[in-house]
């Protein structure tokens, strides 16, 4: 796709963040709430991001880095670069095989373009029929997995190390915090998680810049061992010397993937519910999605952690310093030698904050398989269950969690990617008719749905919305 489409998260990086994050300031039907059951734009990210801004940023950054060197961070960032043009074509295709039930609620996923998209080609219509129907049920236990249990663990086990408090207790605080949200569906998640992802990423920000400008001067050493063990033959495994490139790429792409979650037809169920009319626009909040989680919080937490001293930069395994400290508690140290005990406890409150907005998103993604499967009656003993599975993931053992996840992450891929691959002629011609509208001008009639009454609608509320604002 990124080839397909000239490069278009480089050659068009100004239309696209002009048009996501720079919209935000001027354009208020990003931001507006609704009155339907629709949500805003930006509330469509906030719940994107909340699901893929995670214990992954943390907890899964570190773990690469032990596993697979710093060279694992220059991987992460190679599976992000192309990551970006995998979660646009999923959005593009989610907007364009959307559809709204009875209650004006949009339904969009990687199951209906599946159904109705690859289900359309001569002869696929029992081939798109199985695939959407498996993606349905691999969303909907992976959201026990990537979505749950390995996000609550993190959360538990950090907050018990910081502050002393029992994951039995832990574990019966976020079961009623869990369920008080997602209870109330997308909307009230929507809500709270369009304050939430805000206010954490930029906190954590701050406290991540802080360490990196006072350790600026080893700024070049580390982006020289990133580089340099990408491609070394004796790349650190574990604290050893291992497989090299091959372990370096395989953590870096893993924990990548876990932490963006491009590729696994996730995020795109909620973009779906977007009040948006152009994929294409919708599809470049995809891009910013990736580019937001990976190359930006994703490389504050690699280089962060490699300025603590806990891998040797020269060899790339793990140092004196980092044999005493557990890969999950890398960045704790991290923030720790800066901030003192404040620090481990800043920590251990961010990955609460992005662990349980995580598990709010993904709530949402594993209903939205729910509804698809056994109807709209299944979505409240669907999230009963989710609401129970969050106290079992505080008591579960930090690798079964992370296996369970892995797993589920796997399988979701493998229909969802067959769709996008299948269709990716199709999301060339509504990037082309984007294209030749917005940049070049043609005054062409634009693509907005697969589906003529949606397209037809969503053509008359572009119209009554520019009327709208003419008048004012």
């Amino acid at each position: 796709m990124t080839v397909m489409t000239g490069f278009f998260q480089v050659g068009h990086f100004g239309h696209w963040m002009k048009n996501t994050i720079g919209a935000i300031f001027t354009d208020r039907h990003v931001t507006g709430h609704t009155e339907d059951r629709t949500i805003s734009q930006f509330q469509s990210l906030c719940t994107a991001l909340a699901a893929t801004v995670g214990t992954g940023n943390i907890v899964g950054v570190a773990g690469a880095i032990a596993a697979g060197g710093p060279g694992a961070v220059f991987w992460m960032w190679l599976i992000a670069f192309f990551g970006m043009m995998t979660n646009y074509s999923e959005n593009v295709l989610g907007i364009l095989f959307r559809r709204k039930d009875e209650k004006g609620e949009w339904h969009g996923g990687a199951m209906y373009y599946l159904k109705d998209g690859l289900g359309a080609k001569k002869g696929c219509k029992g081939i798109g029929t199985v695939l959407a129907v498996l993606f349905s049920i691999f969303c909907f236990l992976a959201s026990f997995g990537i979505g749950n249990m390995s996000q609550v663990n993190s959360m538990v086990t950090n907050v018990e190390s910081a502050f002393g408090i029992p994951t039995v207790i832990m574990g019966i605080v976020l079961v009623i915090a869990v369920g008080a949200v997602i209870i109330g569906g997308l909307k009230r998640v929507a809500a709270i998680t369009e304050k939430l992802v805000p206010f954490m990423v930029i906190l954590y920000f701050i406290g991540a810049i802080v360490i990196i400008i006072m350790h600026a001067p080893m700024i070049p050493a580390i982006l020289a061992s990133i580089f340099k063990c990408a491609f070394s033959v004796q790349a650190a495994v574990g604290g050893g010397i291992g497989a090299g490139i091959a372990e370096a790429m395989k953590w870096g792409f893993k924990r990548g993937v876990f932490s963006n979650e491009a590729g696994l037809g996730s995020s795109v169920m909620v973009h779906s519910s977007s009040n948006v009319k152009e994929p294409v626009r919708q599809g470049m909040w995809g891009i910013f999605e990736v580019f937001a989680d990976t190359i930006v919080v994703c490389t504050l937490t690699a280089i962060t952690i490699l300025s603590s001293g806990v891998i040797d930069l020269e060899t790339g395994v793990v140092s004196e310093i980092g044999e005493s400290v557990s890969s999950s508690t890398y960045m704790s140290f991290a923030f720790s030698q800066t901030f003192g005990s404040l620090g481990a406890a800043f920590i251990a409150l961010a990955i609460l904050l992005f662990a349980y907005s995580t598990v709010l998103g993904w709530s949402h993604y594993g209903a939205t398989a729910c509804h698809y499967l056994f109807g709209d009656k299944s979505i409240l003993p669907y999230r009963i269950v989710f609401v129970v599975v969050v106290f079992l993931g505080s008591i579960m053992k930090a690798q079964l969690a992370w296996d369970i996840s892995d797993t589920f992450n796997g399988l979701m891929m493998i229909p969802n990617l067959i769709g996008v691959l299948v269709l990716s002629p199709l999301v060339m011609k509504c990037t082309k008719n984007y294209v030749d509208r917005k940049l070049h001008g043609k005054k062409i009639r634009p693509m907005l749905s697969m589906f003529p009454d949606i397209q037809q609608m969503q053509e008359e509320a572009i119209a009554n919305a520019k009327t709208e604002e003419d008048a004012e």
